[in-house]
């Protein structure tokens, strides 16, 4: 990986890694959690192929600030519990995020998973070229996902 890496956010969840991985990797999983704590995912816009080139992509509803966020990218390593890499392409235009170009420019997210005694660990790690202000707010996004998740997987 020639990039380097941007931020990590890491937490242990009190559920199996089962059911994690399951959380990162189901369409019907994903469209129930996969955003930050105060906004909700674009119904029908996500997609988990979790196969080596298979596809991924998700759609963040922000429509409170004028647009919605769009994400996609392509499983260039998947071991089952253990960890996704895929690219990540961003746009706020519809029609791009229809066209899944992979060609877009993109960062690469590891996302690992260790099973801790019952428990289960997640980093997210997201590596490519932004200014570190841009990091930062990205990085505090993120931390927002991962409670939206630990929310999803309280009540799952």
């Amino acid at each position: 990986m020639a990039d380097s890496e941007l931020y990590f956010v890491e937490r242990e969840y009190p559920v199996s890694v089962d059911d994690l991985w399951s959380a990162w990797t189901s369409v019907e999983k994903l469209e129930q959690w996969y955003s930050p704590t105060d906004l909700s995912v674009v119904q029908g816009s996500a997609v988990s192929e979790s196969f080596v080139g298979g596809r991924w992509a998700i759609g963040v509803d922000v429509t409170a600030h004028g647009f919605n966020a769009y994400f996609w990218g392509r499983y260039s390593e998947v071991e089952q519990n253990k960890k996704l890499v895929h690219s990540l392409c961003y746009s706020q235009d519809q029609k791009e995020f229809e066209a899944r170009d992979d060609n877009a420019p993109a960062h690469t997210v590891v996302v690992d998973f260790e099973d801790r005694d019952g428990k289960s660990w997640c980093r997210f790690s997201q590596f490519g070229q932004m200014p570190a202000e841009q990091a930062e707010m990205s990085r505090q996004g993120m931390v927002s996902y991962f409670d939206n998740l630990e929310k999803f997987l309280a009540r799952d």
